[in-house]
This record gives structure tokens, sequence and C-alpha cells, in this order.
């Protein structure tokens, strides 16, 4: 399980390709004394980004391509607890990173907010609309997952990694499912293209590899994920069922080629006010197709900004 995780979230921690530094990073203390690192650039209706990983930092998004919502929207971009410029913490359980978002939207004073999730940051953004729907104007989920490394999505993936390694595909029992990806996972490293459940274009890790060595961040809150499955179940379990009782505007936003999540998984979803925008990529949208990506977003906030 450690190894996959691993995978996974290393997939999810590419930064960074140019820079538009308008804003300057701040800091506010929680109510239970961590420091939490943010940054707001931009004008419009005020949305909170929530990263993924586990244990991504801000940057990552924001650089590479993210930043181009600033010209429609005022983005307020968070690194998490025990993730990025942030502080660490005794507490990483999901309770504790909603209320870090709510503290966020308390000490900034505002109303209601859109919330931005990217990958695995999904679980923490769509509790935080269940907690909170009153402070929630709208949810937007690229690339997300609701049920972390999910049976369907480990199959899809080893799959995947069975075509790019010219092997056939087998049956494998379910509670092997993340042992056969390791090993395939691990195959397709030694072969140098173990990034494409990423992204098809190796110049895109470069870039991000080379950038994400400049902004150094801690990953304490992914590493406990990662490390301890056992005491952090809630970011194992399924979530997808609570989405029929969350009743914001919520847009989904999928690749379809994204691996990374699963091409399907979307489907999973029940949010009674959901629109669903299917682009061709994998899971880096926010880079991969940019215009198509803000543009969907840009659409959608103008649609809700009265909600």
């Amino acid at each position: 399980m450690k190894t996959i995780c691993l995978l996974l979230f290393f997939f999810a921690s590419v930064t960074v390709i140019s820079a538009q530094n308008k804003g300057s990073e701040s800091f506010f203390e929680t109510s239970d004394h961590v420091k939490i690192s943010y940054k707001i650039s931009g004008k419009g209706e005020a949305c909170i980004y929530v990263p993924g990983g586990p244990g991504q930092g801000y940057p990552s998004f924001e650089l590479l391509g993210g930043g181009s919502l600033e010209k429609n929207m005022q983005m307020i971009y968070m690194d998490q607890r025990g993730s990025g410029s942030s502080g660490t913490s005794e507490n990483y359980h999901l309770d504790a990173m909603v209320q870090d978002i709510e503290e966020l939207r308390q000490h900034l004073k505002l109303d209601k907010v859109f919330l931005l999730a990217h990958s695995f940051g999904g679980i923490i953004a769509t509790n935080y609309a269940k907690k909170y729907p009153q402070y929630t104007k709208g949810l937007i989920l690229a690339n997300i997952t609701l049920h972390f490394l999910n049976n369907e999505s480990l199959k899809e993936q080893i799959e995947y990694g069975n075509s790019l390694l010219h092997q056939p595909n087998k049956a494998i029992p379910e509670d092997s499912l993340s042992t056969e990806l390791s090993k395939i996972s691990s195959a397709l490293r030694k072969k140098r293209i173990g990034y494409k459940f990423l992204t098809d274009n190796i110049e895109t890790i470069k870039q991000t590899d080379r950038i994400d060595s400049l902004h150094p961040r801690i990953i304490d809150f992914g590493m406990a994920v990662i490390s301890k499955p056992k005491e952090f179940p809630e970011y194992y379990a399924d979530h997808a069922p609570i989405t029929k009782d969350i009743h914001v505007p919520v847009l989904i936003i999928t690749g379809k080629k994204d691996k990374a999540v699963g091409t399907q998984h979307y489907k999973t979803f029940q949010f009674p006010n959901q629109k669903v925008r299917s682009i061709d990529g994998s899971h880096l949208l926010y880079y991969e197709k940019n215009k198509e990506f803000v543009t969907a977003i840009r659409n959608f906030v103008n649609k809700h900004r009265s909600f």
C-alpha cells in the first residue's frame, strides 16, 4: 500500500513553470495554533484553492497555469497544515483540514466562497461543502478523487500499465491490486515511462522537476496519510455517497485520459446540482488544456456568482 500511495502522491505533486507573483504570501494561526500559509491574487469572485497530493503546496497549481484564473477571480491559495510553507501539526485528520478552510474564510471576512480542488483535495473540499453549505457558493472539482485508491481506479491503472509494457492483462484478486500495481509501476519507472499515468509529455515532467527544486516545502501531511493509513481511515473511505446530500452548484472537470484518478471515477458522484465538463487531456488539465480549463470555470462562476 505504501509504495502505491507514494507513486500517486508524487504524481500529484509536480510543480511549476512560470510565475505571476502579483500577491504576497501571508500567514494566519488556526484555533489549535497551526501556522497556515496563504496568498491572494486577482480580482473577482473569491475562490479558495484546495491542493491535492496529499500534501501538495499551492505553487504547483498557481504557477503551472492556475494563475490564469486570476484575470476574473480573486484566487486564495493555501498550503494545508503540514504542507508547503505551513506549519506542522499533531492533527492531520479530515475534520482539521476542513476546519482550516473555514477559519481561513473567517480570517479573510468572506461571506461565501467558491472552492476549487484538485486531485486528492476533492475529499477535503467536498467535506467542507457538506459541513458548511451556507458558506459555499460553489464547488469546482478538477480531476479529483472521492475514493482514494479505489479498486476500480486501480484496475484501470493496472490495465493501462500493462498496455504500456506490452504485456497481457490478467485477472487480479481485489486484495492484491495494490501489490500488482506496485510491480507494474516499478517496471514503468525502469523504462522511464512512469510519468504517463500523469501526462503524455515528458517535457512537462522535466520542466516541473527543474522548477520544483526552487520551491522547497514540507510534506508532513502527505507522509502521515501515506505511511499511516490505519490512523487516517477517513482518507481511504468512499466519500461519493455523501455527494447526494450536497446541494450547492458543482462543476466537475474530468480528463478523458486521466489515469491518475481514473477516467470513470467521476461517474460515481451524485451531486444534485452538478455539471460535468470532460476535456481531452490527462491529470494536469490546468496546464495541458489551460484555455478550456479556465473557460469552463469562468462560465460556471459567472453563472453562479449570485448564488
